[in-house]
């Protein structure tokens, strides 16, 4: 029995089997595979991370293991030879390009400590491949949303081009109005051509987020499948190995028990006689030893001590053979444990991670972009529909107020005259001989009033003309017939609307009945002191009063900011620096000459009243600047038959200087002292 002991407790088998990582495994307190690399990085080639294995060790899977020994060389060498035969290019093409802020709000160490958690997991593959299943479902569902309302949005978009193209082109041809109206007209069409150029713009781009998702789930799939059968390839590696190595066990020990009934054997011929005398009646020695000689037919053949000695030798050299392939196994099943858990699972689970990372940032970056697409494309109708800078034209609504019904009919009416005037009329003729029974013409309004002595109630022609007309007068002239500082119709119209207008909702924007507002001119012009603009027939609709200053302003010989002055106020309005535009127009009210510059204090005070009741009058500063800008420019003549054209390319100018003039008024003209 001693030998069979000293056979059993040769250094045949390796020393750790109950625990093979503990050899093997390397002491690592830097997880230097595990560093994270930003969005548009591309994840490290199996051929480089081979190269590298050496200097960057993965994670142990058992904490505080001594490090790998010299005498491991030749199980660090098959090792490597089984990583050389089953390693796959996983190639990896980063289709998120874009760069990552690297002062990120997650900390640091996130994706190491999330590594090391599942390289603790026995599930860390199948779920980091259930969880790429999932990112890529939304990827592939984000691609469908963007391509469908790619769809939507080009179809409004070519719908209101086609729209706005064949509305100008059906009016082009059509009996439709002239002058100003046509001219809104179009300048809205091309607001609606610009709002569908910028959806067509935005499709585009959903077009080109859908594709590129389509194409990033495309790629991840595929990288994720190629990671799948790596790993696949390597457990299944490793379960061949194992049961290898337990084949070789199973060897070892049937040839272990065959030596020890080998052993058993010699020492029963030996013992025989003592065996024999020493038997008990029942035989139990004797069915000791036959037991024993049943267990193996090796002692059938013969009880020859020479012939047992030559069995031991056979038996003993085949036991080395098994106890070298056993040992030379669990060396390499060894090994091929140690490197797939410390070495390959990281760097498959890192695979997974990227891949996972790449679908999942890729996704949430074409979201974000669509966010930031869709803001802009509705900031940019925004800014179509009612842009902020003069440069930018005048908007949908400003354009629409630009039409002038009232021209366009008098410029109609006397166009139509002229054609028409020289032809016969078709109708009933107005006048003719008496003898072919035509009455004489009838008298006209003015002269049936003074022939009849018409009374004030149904005729101002009665009231008295004291010879102090103000419309139409030079203002300089009547503040100088007057002695006032002020023009005394401003003064008296801006009372009265100061006092029962400044809530009136559209104030100034608003006109009023044209025969009260013919009335109170004319009451105006002939005496003004007898006008009490207190009466209800003035105050109950206080709109007449506002037209009639209105008219007044326009019917000024040389209008409020002068004929001379009207190019160096539109230059100045065109400077884009708010400051320095509001310096050189302030510089431009200091050079008007005084009756001028003293009735613009006083009337732009009174409409900086008006602008402090924006929320009951609904007049801000930018709609006061559109009613009076042409009204204080008046239209510059010119002699080249281009007067309505520079008018209406000055009129946003015209509007920018009295808005910026306005917004400005207390630097302009109110000194520290004064009230505004």
């Amino acid at each position: 029995m001693s030998d069979v002991g000293e056979v059993l407790n040769r250094d045949h088998l390796p020393l750790n089997w109950d625990n093979p990582d503990a050899s093997d495994a390397p002491s690592n307190s830097d997880y230097g595979a595990f560093r994270r690399r930003s969005p548009g990085q591309r994840a490290p080639s199996p051929d480089s991370m081979t190269l590298n294995s050496q200097s960057m060790p993965p994670p142990p899977t058992k904490p505080g293991s001594p490090p790998r020994s010299s005498s491991e060389s030749a199980g660090r060498a098959s090792s490597s030879r089984w990583r050389d035969s089953l390693t796959t290019t996983l190639e990896r093409r980063d289709t998120y390009s874009t760069a990552a802020d690297t002062n990120s709000i997650v900390e640091p160490n996130f994706d190491e400590n999330i590594l090391r958690a599942l390289c603790d997991l026995d599930c860390g593959v199948p779920l980091l491949l259930d969880r790429i299943k999932q990112s890529m479902v939304s990827c592939r569902e984000a691609s469908v949303f963007f391509k469908k309302r790619a769809v939507l949005e080009e179809e409004y978009g070519r719908s209101m081009q086609k729209l706005a193209k064949t509305s100008m082109d059906v009016y082009s041809t059509s009996d439709g109005k002239a002058g100003s109206f046509v001219t809104a007209w179009q300048a809205s069409l091309r607001v609606h051509e610009i709002l569908a150029e910028n959806r067509i713009r935005f499709a585009q781009r959903l077009n080109e987020m859908s594709e590129e998702l389509a194409t990033l789930a495309k790629e991840v799939d595929k990288n994720r499948k190629q990671t799948k059968d790596l790993a696949t390839r390597y457990e299944r590696a490793l379960s061949e190995s194992e049961m290898t190595t337990e084949k070789c066990k199973s060897r070892f020990d049937a040839t272990a028990e065959e030596l020890e009934r080998i052993l058993l054997q010699k020492e029963g011929e030996s013992f025989k006689d003592n065996a024999v005398q020493g038997r008990s009646p029942g035989g139990g020695g004797k069915r000791v030893i036959g037991k024993v000689a049943a267990k193996g037919g090796m002692l059938l053949k013969g009880k020859n001590p020479g012939n047992l000695h030559r069995q031991e030798d056979d038996i003993r050299s085949r036991m080395s053979a098994a106890s070298d392939a056993y040992r030379k196994s669990v060396t390499e099943t060894q090994s091929m444990r140690q490197e797939y858990f410390n070495f390959q699972l990281p760097r498959i689970l890192r695979a997974l991670k990227e891949c996972s990372d790449e679908v999942d940032l890729g996704t949430q970056y074409h979201l974000t972009r669509y966010a930031f697409l869709f803001e802009n494309t509705v900031l940019s109708d925004g800014s179509t529909l009612a842009p902020v800078g003069i440069e930018e034209g005048p908007g949908l609504k400003a354009t629409i107020e630009t039409i002038d019904n009232r021209t366009d009919f008098r410029v109609y009416m006397q166009n139509y005259a002229y054609a028409h005037g020289s032809t016969p009329s078709r109708g009933p003729r107005r006048q003719g001989p008496e003898d072919e029974g035509f009455l004489p013409p009838l008298p006209t309004f003015a002269d049936k009033t003074s022939s009849a002595g018409g009374s004030p109630a149904t005729s101002t022609s009665q009231i008295p003309d004291k010879g102090r007309p103000t419309f139409g007068v030079d203002l300089a002239e009547q503040m100088a017939r007057d002695n006032a500082e002020v023009p005394c119709i401003m003064e008296k119209c801006c009372e009265a609307i100061e006092k029962y207008g400044l809530r009136s909702q559209g104030i100034y924007r608003i006109s009023g009945t044209m025969t009260k507002v013919t009335k109170l001119k004319e009451k105006l012009d002939k005496d003004m002191d007898s006008v009490d603009l207190d009466a209800p027939e003035w105050a109950t609709d206080i709109n007449n009063v506002t037209s009639v200053l209105k008219l007044w302003l326009r019917e000024l010989p040389d209008p409020l900011l002068t004929y001379a002055l009207h190019q160096p106020f539109i230059e100045s309005a065109k400077i884009e620096n708010d400051r320095l535009r509001h310096i050189r127009l302030h510089e431009r009210v200091n050079e008007l000459p005084d009756p001028n510059y003293a009735t613009l204090k006083y009337f732009l005070g009174h409409l900086y009243r008006i602008t402090q009741f924006e929320p009951q009058n609904q007049m801000s500063v930018q709609n006061i600047a559109i009613v009076f800008g042409p009204t204080l420019f008046g239209v510059a003549t010119t002699t080249n038959g281009t007067n309505g054209q520079s008018a209406q390319a000055d009129a946003t100018f015209q509007n920018k200087a009295i808005e910026t003039i306005l917004e400005h008024y207390t630097d302009i003209f109110v000194d520290e002292s004064e009230d505004p």
